[in-house]
C-alpha cells in the first residue's frame, strides 16, 4: 500500500501534540489499539460463537444486565492498559469502583468498554469510548477518587472505537480530530479521516422517541419542530436512532446532526454517564467544531460529583444544538413566569 499513514506513524509524527513524554502516550494508545483489535475480532465472530453472546446473568453498577462481550471487552482493555505501566487507575462502566493499577503511573483512564452492548446479538454497530486525564494526586501515592472527578476540560485525550462495517478509531488530544480505519489484512489502523470536522447543521435528529411523553415540554416542542415542514430550513429532519451512542454520534459527526438523551420523568438526571460517555464525546465534538451541553450547561464544565454520575446530553452540529437549547430556555422562561 502506498502513501498511507498508520496510527503508530501518526503518533510519532505528531508527538508534540500528544500529552506525556518518553513515549508514554504512544504506549497508552498502543494498549487501546491492541485491545480494540481483540474486541473487534470477537465482535465479528459474535454470530458464530455462543460463548460470547447473550447475558452473563448479572448486572453492573448501573443496574444494567451485563452481556458476555461487555465483560470480555472490559477484561481486555484493563489487561492491555495495566501492562503499559503508565496508568495509575481505571474507571469503567462495568466496575462498581475505580481500579488502582500502578502507583507510579501518570494517567487516569475512564472508559465504557462496550457501548451499545444490547445490540450485540442483533449485529448492530457498537463501540468503545475512552477518556484520558493526568492524575492530580502525587505520583507514587495511591490513586484516589479525586483523580477521576475532574472536569472534562482537564482531559488530555479522548476517543472512541466503532465496530461496524469496518472498525474505526477516532481520537483527539485537543489538536483536531483524526480517524483511523482498521485493515485486518495487515493488522494496522490507517489514517482514513484526517482533520475531521462536523457540519454546522445537518438533517438528522437522533432521540429515543419512545420517551416522548416522559420528556420535558421543551424537548417535545423541539421534536415537533424537527418533524414540521419548512423548506427554508430543510425540514422535516430525518429521525435516525440506533440506540448505540458511538454509532449515532459517529454518523452525525460525519453527516451533521444532533443527538439527544435528555432528562425524562423516569430518568431525571438523564441516562448517559458523564465521565466515560459524555465528557469524551464532548471533547471530540468540540474539537470537530460542534457543541455538547446538558441543555443548560456546557458538558465539559460540569464538576463531577461521583464516578457513575449521569447527565442529560445534547450533542452534535452547533446550530442544531443551539436550536434545542432555545426550546429548553423557552420552557424555563415559561416555568419562571408561571
Amino acid at each position: 500500500m502506498e502513501n498511507v499513514t498508520t496510527l503508530g506513524e501518526f503518533i510519532i509524527e505528531r508527538q508534540q501534540d500528544h500529552p506525556g513524554s518518553s513515549g508514554e502516550f504512544s504506549r497508552l494508545l498502543s494498549a487501546i489499539r491492541l485491545a480494540s483489535k481483540i474486541v473487534s475480532q470477537q465482535v465479528n465472530k459474535a454470530g458464530l460463537l455462543s460463548n460470547i453472546v447473550g447475558a452473563v446473568g448479572s448486572e453492573n453498577i448501573q443496574g444494567e444486565e451485563q452481556q458476555k462481550l461487555d465483560v470480555y471487552a472490559n477484561d481486555q482493555f484493563i489487561k492491555a492498559l495495566t501492562k503499559r505501566k503508565v496508568v495509575c487507575g481505571i474507571a469503567s462502566e462495568e466496575n462498581d469502583d475505580f481500579i488502582p493499577i500502578n502507583s507510579e503511573g501518570t494517567y487516569i483512564i475512564a472508559m465504557d468498554p462496550l457501548d451499545g452492548s444490547s445490540n450485540i446479538d442483533v449485529n448492530v454497530s457498537i463501540g468503545t469510548i475512552f477518556s484520558i486525564y493526568r492524575r492530580v494526586s502525587p505520583v507514587g501515592s495511591s490513586v484516589t477518587e479525586a483523580d477521576f472527578l475532574q472536569k472534562g476540560t482537564e482531559q488530555l485525550a479522548a476517543g472512541y472505537v466503532i465496530y461496524g462495517s469496518s472498525t474505526m478509531l477516532v481520537y483527539t488530544t485537543g489538536n483536531g480530530v483524526n480517524g483511523f480505519t482498521y485493515d485486518p489484512g495487515i493488522g494496522v489502523f490507517i489514517l482514513s479521516h484526517p482533520n475531521m470536522t462536523t457540519p454546522k447543521a445537518g438533517k438528522i435528529y437522533s432521540i429515543n422517541e419512545g420517551n416522548f411523553c416522559k420528556s420535558s415540554k421543551g424537548i417535545q416542542n423541539y421534536i415537533k419542530y424537527a418533524q414540521s415542514v419548512d423548506p427554508d430550513t430543510n425540514r422535516p429532519y430525518s429521525g435516525r436512532y440506533i440506540g448505540s451512542l458511538v454509532a449515532d454520534f459517529h454518523r452525525n459527526l460525519i453527516k451533521g446532526g444532533v443527538y439527544l438523551y435528555p432528562s425524562t420523568s423516569s430518568a431525571p438526571n438523564g441516562k448517559l454517564r458523564l465521565l466515560y460517555e459524555c465528557n469524551p464525546m464532548a471533547f471530540i465534538v468540540e474539537q470537530a467544531g460542534g457543541t455538547a451541553t446538558t441543555g443548560r450547561k456546557r458538558i465539559m464544565e460540569i464538576d463531577p460529583a461521583e464516578l457513575h454520575q449521569r447527565v442529560p446530553l445534547v450533542i452534535g452540529s452547533a446550530e442544531m444544538v443551539d436550536k434545542v437549547v432555545e426550546f429548553i430556555k423557552e420552557e424555563d422562561l415559561e416555568v419562571t413566569e408561571g
